[in-house]
């Protein structure tokens, strides 16, 4: 499920777990799952806070939270304990969890997507990849699923999934899986390939969580031939657009009588998340589909295209601004489109790196990529028009 997930950083090696002192006098041996490595023997709690802040600053954030649980299990008023241990969780567990799982739209598409598919097979062994809260399979379990495995890479949220499936009451359906699905392997972690397939590892491009190496990856090694999978198909939809304001956040120019261009050396060419509508703009084109994959056969082998795109207007292009359309199945679809105002996913925008003129009777050339993870545009000028520098004064 990270754009706007960031990835999560490697699982660091285990050893021994350490123990700490009882307030009592008494040697307390940390649980299996403790992170190491880390102060050996009988410890004061002030070493265990060293090393808390040592694996937070290492960007071991896992590790670093449990640390902190340690100390908490131990002193449950430790005040540097619970603002570390805060600290690490909110960089460890992405924020968008909370807005995701708010996002009406998205839960109602998937519980009837999901309820169709487990009425037409209740005996079919349903696969959750990316499972997080585990609401998609706990959604499988309500509508009939007899069983469900459900895996999440991030152990925190493994961890917490478990408990939130054990309230709901469906802990005898659904097996919480810790890791990554590309590491999961038959029968190891599925008794046998599964039947149906529900992910929504997608970020507001489509490809950045990496989507298309999942489903590959899935069909290969641990879905049946006959396996339904959802979503079934992706789309990705651009459109030119106009917006100053778009522009200066990947760009800046003579500013408070200085000349701060050199600065746009670190501009990138990565899209990020925003909501259109939330910036002044004028769309200089229609809506065009720029990739469509077939997620029952599709791969990650980079792809690149190129469409001849209609100006709708006068104007200059500072962005390029693409969304998703997911069918989940035949005649249901989800998607972060500008108007879809609730989507919890807002939508891509590339800048471009410099502004192109365009006018209606002057198709321009679009040229779309990806690398399996993420979309890239370049727009080539009309021939004698102008592209260049968007001047940002003030």
């Amino acid at each position: 499920m990270t754009a706007d997930r960031p990835r999560r950083p490697a699982a660091p090696d285990r050893t021994d777990p350490p123990t700490v002192p009882h307030s009592g006098g008494t040697a307390v041996t940390a649980s299996h799952d403790a992170p190491a490595p880390g102060p050996a023997g009988t410890l004061e709690l002030d070493e265990f806070l060293r090393w808390g802040r040592e694996l937070h600053d290492q960007g071991r954030y896992e590790d670093a939270a449990k640390a902190y649980r340690l100390i908490l299990g131990l002193d449950q008023d430790n005040e540097e304990a619970r603002i570390g241990h805060n600290r690490a969780v909110r960089r460890a567990v992405p924020r968008w969890h909370w807005e995701m799982l708010h996002d009406e739209e998205r839960a109602e598409l998937y519980d009837l997507a999901i309820t169709r598919a487990v009425a037409a097979d209740p005996d079919a062994l349903v696969l959750d990849i990316g499972t997080g809260s585990g609401l998609l399979a706990m959604m499988a379990a309500r509508a009939g699923a007899r069983r469900v495995v459900a895996c999440e890479g991030q152990p925190s949220v493994a961890e917490t999934t478990v408990q939130v499936i054990r309230a709901a009451g469906y802990a005898d359906a659904i097996t919480v899986v810790p890791k990554m699905s590309t590491r999961m392997s038959v029968p190891e972690d599925l008794p046998r390939r599964a039947d149906l397939l529900v992910t929504e590892t997608v970020d507001c491009g489509l490809l950045g969580e990496g989507i298309l190496r999942t489903i590959a990856h899935a069909r290969e090694h641990l879905l049946a031939p006959d396996a339904t999978i959802m979503p079934s198909r992706g789309r990705v939809i651009a459109q030119l657009v106009e917006s100053v304001p778009l522009f200066r956040k990947n760009h800046v120019g003579k500013l408070y009588g200085f000349d701060l261009t050199p600065f746009n050396r670190l501009s990138t060419l990565e899209y990020f998340d925003s909501r259109l509508r939330r910036h002044e703009h004028r769309t200089l084109s229609e809506p065009l589909q720029v990739f469509d994959f077939d997620f029952y056969t599709a791969d990650a082998s980079p792809r690149r295209t190129t469409l001849t795109v209609r100006p709708t207007a006068v104007g200059k292009v500072h962005a390029i601004a693409f969304w998703f359309e997911l069918e989940l199945m035949p005649g249901i679809t989800l998607s972060n489109a500008p108007d879809h105002v609730h989507s919890h996913w807002k939508q891509a925008i590339q800048v471009l790196p410099a502004p192109v003129s365009v006018q209606p009777d002057e198709p321009v050339s679009l040229e779309a990529a990806h690398d399996g993870e993420s979309v890239r545009f370049s727009l080539a000028a009309p021939a004698g028009a102008r592209s260049g520098r968007e001047e940002t004064t003030r």
